[in-house]
């Protein structure tokens, strides 16, 4: 799928840096970038549903280690 991206000149900047960093092209750097936070994000998201199973499964005895 073809896009365009609009970027302020700060952000074509920083984008600039990432490839030359990475040793990748813009694209792929943006490619990279969009993975990174999809990941990041969905296992935030994951985290996040384990820890409320577990405070609910376990309220009881986190309970009691708390007295």
């Amino acid at each position: 799928m073809a896009m365009t991206l609009r970027l302020t000149d700060e952000q074509e900047a920083h984008l600039t840096a990432l490839s030359e960093r990475e040793g990748v092209s813009k694209q792929q750097a943006v490619v990279m970038a969009i993975d990174e936070a999809y990941s990041r994000r969905t296992h935030k998201a994951e985290v996040s549903e384990a820890f409320a199973f577990a405070l609910t499964r376990y309220a009881k005895v986190i309970d009691r280690l708390g007295q």
